[in-house]
């Protein structure tokens, strides 16, 4: 078999997986969002990684992902700088702009709010001391499947590159029913330092 017909065959299984898992936690209610988000709270915010990071990437949660708001709303009023990412459309980057109760927000490429890119400063990946990201699906192994854009690849490709990467951790968020026995992987995923769930911590 081909590296390209390998490749394909990768893609394929992602994109069926992708769908599956997404199934699972559209599935769930509200009631079971709000708990999940309540455990991820107290997951996040015990950890030394969260307590000592004052520079803190997170999302907007859509289509059934686990909410990191509560996190948002902690690091708020704990003085930390929290980020959302923004997509780039000049070369579909991902940037990192500043993002706070007051910002001027504006909608994306996908109709997700962000912070207007024409009035606030991004700053680099590389800057961040703690990234939280979405998920689609996770094995216990630490592997990360997104949503397909490669987005979080690309800008923390740096991070693979690193023999002992110390900045930022990087914590993926999702729903413990997202989890499965083994993600397939290629060599553009990247690494990371754990992730948290509504049950658990695996790193």
């Amino acid at each position: 078999m081909t590296s390209e017909s390998q490749n394909d065959e990768l893609q394929q299984q992602k994109k069926q997986l992708r769908q599956q898992l997404r199934d699972n936690r559209r599935s769930l209610n509200k009631d079971q969002q709000k708990a999940a988000s309540q455990k991820l709270l107290e997951t996040i915010t015990s950890h030394d990684f969260y307590i000592d990071s004052q520079h803190i990437a997170v999302y907007l949660a859509r289509d059934g992902e686990i909410d990191p708001q509560l996190i948002v709303e902690d690091a708020w009023a704990k003085g930390k700088q929290v980020y959302l990412p923004v997509i780039d459309k000049s070369d579909w980057s991902m940037l990192f702009m500043p993002w706070s109760e007051d910002s001027v927000m504006v909608d994306n490429y996908y109709g997700i709010p962000e912070p207007d890119p024409k009035l606030y400063q991004p700053v680099a990946a590389k800057e961040l001391d703690l990234v939280l990201l979405p998920l689609t699906g996770f094995d216990e192994q630490g592997n990360r499947m997104g949503m397909g854009g490669g987005y979080y690849d690309r800008a923390f490709e740096f991070v693979g590159e690193q023999t002992q990467p110390t900045k930022p951790v990087l914590i993926g968020l999702a729903h413990e029913c997202q989890k499965v026995e083994q993600i397939p992987t290629g060599h553009w995923d990247i690494p990371l330092t754990g992730i948290a769930t509504n049950s658990a911590l695996y790193k």
